[in-house]
């Protein structure tokens, strides 16, 4: 009997060790294998995210990684300029300071000669009521000069508002403002001539505004050391205004 007992104990022992290795080594032999196939076999159980290529920025730059976006936030189109160090603030690009000529002290319009144009004119001036200058309903005299508004801006050093200088068209007859209206173009120069020096000036725009929408137009914004000049529009003297716009000339 002894003998017996020994007999079949041997076989119980060998099933209870099995059971016991297959529970928890087996466990541990699945996930070595597992491991082991994703690094020589390339699944994609552990891998880096990938880098992020927008078009038309260059990605060749070694070691430079795009950060990742929040979940949910929307891409950038695009992006320019140098990778900022970490840590470092990002700053606006330097803009360089807009040219400035020297200027005579402002002082009263007396004369303008703008070459281009043929026109040269005498300029008086022309003191505006309160009701004037607040429907910008103006008359100048009837005659061929050109006329400073001296309620408004002075040209030269010191002006802080626009220099307006207006005068007629005239039908069946030439005179220097008809000049606005066919000959007057951007880029021109001409001279704003003070008791205390000329002023040389650049044209900006040449513009036509319906009489009825000009003094709700830009032209009354202030804008310093500018200089307009408002006319009839002789291919529609009754309907609407030529106005040219300028700024003092850099050399």
């Amino acid at each position: 009997m002894p003998q017996d007992r020994r007999r079949h104990a041997a076989p119980g022992g060998r099933i209870a060790t099995w059971q016991r290795w297959s529970r928890g080594d087996l466990a541990i032999l699945c996930c070595g294998v597992l491991t082991f196939l994703s690094f020589t076999a390339g699944a994609p159980l552990f891998h880096e995210a990938p880098t992020l290529t927008v078009p038309g920025i260059s990605t060749s730059t070694p070691g430079v990684r795009a950060a990742a976006a929040p979940a949910g936030a929307a891409a950038p189109m695009a992006e320019t300029g140098m990778p900022q160090p970490a840590g470092a603030a990002a700053q606006a690009p330097a803009r360089p300071a807009a040219a400035t000529p020297a200027l005579p002290p402002a002082a009263q319009p007396i004369h303008i000669r703008y070459p281009a144009a043929a026109f040269d004119v005498a300029v008086q001036p022309l003191d505006l009521d309160g009701e004037a200058q607040a429907s910008r309903t103006i008359e100048p005299p009837a005659t061929k000069d050109g006329y400073w508004l001296t309620a408004f801006g002075t040209p030269g050093k010191g002006s802080g508002n626009t220099t307006y200088v207006i005068g007629h068209s005239w039908e069946g007859a030439d005179a220097p403002f008809n000049h606005l209206s066919s000959a007057a173009a951007i880029g021109d120069l001409l001279d704003v001539q003070t008791p205390a020096g000329t002023i040389s000036y650049r044209v900006d725009s040449v513009t036509t505004y319906l009489k009825s929408g000009l003094k709700d137009s830009p032209v009354w914004e202030m804008v310093p050391n500018r200089l307009v000049l408002i006319s009839c529009y002789t291919e529609d003297p009754w309907g609407r205004n030529v106005v040219v716009t300028a700024y003092p000339a850099v050399p």
